[in-house]
């Protein structure tokens, strides 16, 4: 089955503003992408245009994707303005063309782009898989971060929609 990894809003405002456990989670998804070249696994970069005056304004430094993150020139940036991945960015048309059946998701923020992603994904026929610690989002007045992401990925996240993987399990995943 052919997978490609799927990197949602990895961009310098979010990762400015320390989402929970943000060098573990830095670290998990470059672990991602090094394996995804190494064997051959598409990388994609979605970024969130969140509109003028936003901290995500198209084109300004917060809206540029984290310096941790190096597309190669062949890779493919979409640009949304909603939370899912899939509205109106013609990302499900291209992994369509590309014959790609399954996505490996990491990104941010865990309740919002990453969930509504991973929820359009599987609509769209899509096969979907979200790493343990490769998601991450902020501290609200009634949860941590930390608290968040593990609802996700023991509550919320089950088959068949989302599978919830280790890192060493998406690797594998990317290695098909």
């Amino acid at each position: 089955m052919k997978t490609a990894l799927l990197v949602i809003d990895v961009q310098n405002a979010l990762i400015d503003d320390h989402p929970a456990q943000t060098d573990l989670f830095l670290r998990n998804i470059v672990t991602l992408i090094d394996t995804a070249h190494a064997f051959g696994a598409e990388v994609i970069y979605v970024r969130h245009d969140g509109g003028v005056g936003d901290v995500l304004e198209y084109g300004t430094p917060g809206w540029q994707l984290h310096s941790s993150l190096t597309p190669e020139t062949q890779e493919h940036i979409f640009e949304k303005r909603f939370p899912s991945s899939f509205k109106e960015t013609g990302l499900r048309e291209y992994l369509h063309q590309k014959a790609i059946e399954r996505l490996v998701l990491c990104g941010m923020q865990t309740e919002y782009c990453i969930d509504s992603s991973a929820k359009a994904a599987f609509e769209h026929g899509f096969e979907v898989a979200v790493p343990c610690d490769a998601t991450t989002t902020y501290n609200n007045p009634f949860l941590s971060g930390e608290q968040i992401i593990r609802f996700y990925e023991k509550m919320i996240w089950c088959e068949p929609v989302v599978q919830v993987v280790t890192i060493e399990e998406a690797k594998e995943l990317l290695k098909k």
